[in-house]
């Protein structure tokens, strides 16, 4: 396996929201210092290649993996995965092997990096989980959803039915609760997030990049 991390570039000033950058499309922007200012731009994988046909489970057993409780880093919570041993972990699994666009640092994003993406992609005008807070999100949002905020994205590939669209279903996230097995799940009808065992369910997995700002 050939996993390696792409150096940072110093700005994405000027490339919209679903722009094709990166071997994928532009997702939206996380803030490590929860002050609005981006310290990662994330890289939303084509839905052909980088999102799976079929939901998995998160790990083979329902066990805790330590090293994956982060919220706001992906790359840190798969590295552990990898070093847990990658072929426990279904979902990550999926993502580390993959090669796009001559890129091999694709990852199963975090929680907060799933939720800054659905701000900005939400495919649908479906209601929306009263959840919602991201102090991660650029800009942050300091409010829960409420119907229609976040709106349904406006890039037409992502809006549901559209090629690149996310389904308006739950996605796993790398992001294991800090004191009990359980996995962060984001979902994309509503932006709500629950806690999900790790070989209870089956859910749904795209990949994730990130350059550094």
């Amino acid at each position: 396996m050939s996993w390696t991390i792409t150096p940072g570039i110093k700005s994405l000033d000027g490339v919209p929201i679903g722009t094709p950058y990166g071997g994928g499309f532009v997702g939206g922007f996380i803030s490590w210092t929860a002050n609005s200012i981006p310290t990662h731009a994330l890289i939303v994988s084509p839905k052909a290649t980088g999102e799976l046909s079929s939901p998995v489970s998160w790990k083979t057993s329902d066990t805790q993996t330590p090293n994956t409780k982060s919220l706001i880093d992906g790359v840190s919570n798969t590295l552990a995965m990898v070093d847990a041993g990658i072929s426990s972990h279904p979902a990550a699994q999926f993502c580390v092997n993959l090669s796009i666009g001559g890129f091999t640092d694709w990852y199963l994003p975090s929680l907060y990096e799933m939720l800054s993406v659905y701000i900005n992609l939400k495919p649908t005008f479906g209601f929306d989980s009263g959840q919602g807070v991201n102090p991660y999100s650029v800009p942050r949002r300091y409010s829960n959803y409420v119907r229609l905020d976040p709106p349904r994205t406006y890039v037409p590939e992502f809006i549901l039915g559209g090629s690149e669209s996310f389904k308006a279903e739950g996605y796993w996230t790398s992001s294991q609760e800090s004191n009990s097995y359980p996995i962060w799940a984001a979902y994309f009808q509503s932006g709500g997030y629950n806690l999900n065992g790790t070989n209870a369910g089956y859910l749904s997995v795209r990949a994730f990049r990130r350059i550094t700002l």
